[in-house]
């Protein structure tokens, strides 16, 4: 399928599939005349690479992620660990915004009422 064709399936634009590309995140035979032509397991690829930006994740963490959350073996423990490792900094991020919420609260009620 050409670019066209995979942002119209995945919703991502031609100019962030572009991207993708050209961070390895994303591998696109070409044609004899260069235009792009991409396998029908590159929407699972592209949308899978959305979530992963989604959940926080920039593409030199994502390119090495891909080949075994795309099915291989390879780089699974990895993975997983860098993956937890994402997830911990995320949960150490929530714990210091609620405790600013929670002074934001306090300053609120001490001198809102005033």
């Amino acid at each position: 399928m050409g670019i066209g064709e995979l942002s119209a399936r995945t919703g991502v634009s031609a100019r962030s599939l572009r991207y993708y590309e050209e961070q390895g995140l994303l591998f696109p035979g070409r044609t004899p005349a260069g235009h792009r032509r991409y396998s029908s397991d590159a929407a699972v690829r592209v949308l899978l690479v959305q979530r992963l930006f989604a959940a926080g994740l920039g593409s030199t963490e994502i390119a090495p992620l891909l080949p075994w959350l795309l099915g291989g073996s390879d780089g699974r423990a990895e993975g997983i660990e860098s993956l937890r490792a994402h997830r911990r900094e995320l949960e150490g991020r929530i714990m210091r915004l609620r405790d600013t919420a929670e002074i934001l609260d306090e300053v609120l009620e001490e001198h809102a009422a005033s």
